[in-house]
C-alpha cells in the first residue's frame, strides 16, 4: 500500500512538471534551500556524487539563475552555493502546483479520512525528520 501511494503521489506531482529544472537539479535547489551557502565538495557528499559531476550540474543551475556561486569570505578557493531569488521563486510555484493537484484529490475524500492521513503524515514527518538527522525519536513521542 505505501508502495502505491508514493506512485501515485508521483503521478500526481508529475502532473506539476519539474520543467526547466531536471529531478538531480530539483535535489539541488532543495539542498540549497536547507543548506544555504554549502560548498560543492559537502554538495557532492550529500548527492553522493563527485565534484565534477555536481559541478556541471550546478553549472546548469548557475546558466539558468537558479543558484549563485559567492567566494567564501574565509577562505578564496572555496566556493560557496547559494540558491537565487529565482530559485526560490521556482521552488515556490513548483510547491503550488503540486498542492492544488494534492488538494484536487485531497477534497474528494471524506472529512474523517483526510484527518486521520493528515496526523499519520505529522508523525511520519517528525520521525522521518529525526531519522534523517541521525538521532532517534524519545519513546515517549511515538504515536501509534
Amino acid at each position: 500500500m505505501t508502495l502505491t501511494a508514493v506512485e501515485l503521489l508521483e503521478v500526481l506531482w508529475g502532473r506539476a512538471s519539474t520543467a526547466p529544472a531536471s529531478p538531480s537539479q530539483l535535489r539541488v535547489l532543495l539542498m540549497l534551500e536547507h543548506q544555504d551557502g554549502i560548498n560543492l565538495r559537502t554538495l557532492a557528499d550529500s548527492l553522493a556524487s563527485t565534484p565534477p559531476s555536481t559541478s556541471r550540474l550546478c553549472d546548469r543551475l548557475v546558466a539558468a539563475g537558479f543558484v549563485e556561486r559567492a567566494v567564501s569570505p574565509a577562505d578564496r578557493r572555496e566556493v560557496r552555493l547559494h540558491l537565487s531569488s529565482r530559485g526560490r521563486a521556482f521552488l515556490d510555484d513548483l510547491r503550488a502546483r503540486r498542492e492544488r493537484e494534492l488538494h484536487a484529490v485531497l477534497e474528494l475524500m471524506p472529512a474523517a479520512k483526510r484527518t486521520a492521513l493528515l496526523e499519520g503524515l505529522e508523525a511520519f514527518c517528525n520521525t522521518a525528520a529525526l531519522q534523517i538527522h541521525d538521532t532517534a525519536p524519545d519513546a515517549g513521542d511515538q504515536t501509534a
